[in-house]
């Protein structure tokens, strides 16, 4: 369209029950989806990112607005979109809900991209600069060998830790993940040397790698893990960082001790559930195959390399009782794990679990898109088989008082200090547990000098 020149304001909106937690630096990372939306922004455009997180929203002057969210952001998303759509300002919302639910989000937006927009984004603003956009856009996976870095420069210059992500799709198919649907369940991996290249380059000292499993499932990908931190070792860049990835890389010491040596301190582990028959009911085929009596050793061989442990669980499966849940508790608080998310267990659209509940009547919110502010992991939203909706809530805020009380939370460290033999390990578990207290327990008294752990 000649040199007419155009502004696009993208925007990370924020869920208004839990403002205070999303705005702790110290645990979150820049918005990797907008930064690769900007980046895939023609020159004649103007690009800039509102992220609620650090900013109070306004309606500003722009041509176009993109919004990406999650299930409980979304309906924040929705509101924020009237505000544009009021003054005639076309809005497009992507993300993993308008993708799993785009009937009801086009009745709040102009356009929904659905799937991983980098295939169809410049056809969108093509549609957009000749009066042609459409309502919505199906992505195809995107061949992510071809997606350009993200936009640094534009994320908020607030976040202490950067993000990166080296490879999407996951071959399993646990029954409360949408991950498999949205990604896709081929494991696809970017370069190698533009993975290093990107992680030398971020500008800040602590990186979260976002990958939903960064060792893979075979020995090809642990392979490649191995080949990323021995040039990352090479370079001489020491940079610190955490992962997300599945039990069986605790099978591998070898790997761990390069990956160790490359700069990682913590990995995140899904670990849901102690007990075998919860974890077939819920599809976590890795888990169970390696079995829970071997739990513990993979914790072991993740501390040998000075890794910290990051377990998730989840309370409130639908095989739970007030008792099994008690027992979890015991479990995780007598385990080698080092930082705890414990979580409840959450029908996320898109998933096998949520369309059991709701085919059953099981949901208890279902007042959308008001309630899905309740799909955040910290609230129950559906009715349990075996437990009333008010014994679980005692024995659930009876747990986390458990694991996440102040005294817990100080043995725990210097419990990861002795297993690890690494204090910067350590102060990662620590500074983890401490933002999981403030989700669930929602006090002030421990969230001081959690910052102070890494400048020391």
């Amino acid at each position: 369209m000649g040199n007419k020149k155009y502004k696009l304001l993208l925007i990370n909106p924020l869920n208004r029950r839990k403002t205070t937690v999303q705005r702790e630096v110290i645990s979150i990372y820049p918005p990797i989806s907008l930064g690769i939306i900007a980046a895939l922004t023609p020159s004649h455009w103007e690009v800039e990112i509102l992220d609620e997180i650090f900013e109070e929203f306004e309606v500003r002057d722009a041509d176009l607005v993109g919004i990406t969210s999650l299930t409980p952001t979304v309906n924040r998303a929705y509101e924020i979109a009237a505000n544009f759509r009021e003054k005639n300002i076309p809005v497009v919302l992507g993300g993993i809900h308008a993708s799993m639910m785009p009937e009801e989000a086009m009745q709040f937006v102009d356009t929904v991209v659905k799937g991983e927009a980098e295939n169809i984004w410049q056809q969108l603003i093509n549609d957009f600069e000749n009066n042609k956009l459409k309502n919505i856009y199906e992505a195809q996976r995107a061949d992510i060998h071809k997606i350009p870095l993200p936009r640094y420069d534009l994320y908020n210059k607030a976040y202490e830790i950067g993000s990166i992500q080296t490879t999407r799709g996951c071959p399993m198919n646990c029954d409360f993940c949408s991950v498999h649907v949205f990604n896709g369940r081929k494991y696809r991996t970017r370069p190698v040397d533009e993975v290093v290249k990107e992680f030398i380059n971020m500008p800040q000292e602590r990186i979260a790698f976002v990958d939903d499993n960064l060792c893979g499932y075979s020995k090809r990908t642990e392979d490649r893990l191995a080949e990323i931190c021995k040039k990352i070792i090479d370079s001489g860049v020491r940079k610190k960082w955490f992962c997300s990835a599945s039990m069986n890389i605790g099978e591998n010491p070898e790997l761990l001790q390069i990956m160790a040596k490359a700069g990682c301190q913590m990995i995140f582990l899904g670990i849901e559930s102690e007990v075998v028959d919860s974890l077939m009911a819920m599809n976590k085929s890795v888990n169970y195959k390696i079995g829970v009596d071997n739990f513990s050793r993979i914790y072991e061989n993740i501390h040998q390399a000075g890794i910290a442990v990051l377990g998730a669980f989840i309370l409130g499966l639908e095989s739970d009782t007030a008792t099994s849940i008690r027992k979890r508790v015991d479990y995780i608080l007598n385990s080698a794990v080092d930082a705890m998310q414990v979580t409840i267990l959450t029908p996320l659209p898109g998933t096998v679990l949520y369309e059991r509940l709701e085919k059953s009547g099981k949901l208890l919110y279902t007042n959308y898109p008001a309630d899905w502010e309740r799909y955040n992991v910290t609230e129950l939203v559906y009715q349990p088989d075996h437990i009333g909706i008010e014994e679980f809530q005692h024995v659930t805020s009876e747990g986390w008082n458990t694991l996440y009380n102040s005294k817990a939370l100080s043995k725990r460290i210097i419990k990861t200090a002795k297993a690890t033999r690494n204090p910067d390990a350590a102060k990662w578990a620590y500074s983890a547990n401490v933002q999981y207290h403030n989700v669930f327990l929602e006090e002030s008294h421990v969230r001081q000098d959690v910052k102070d752990l890494f400048i020391t």
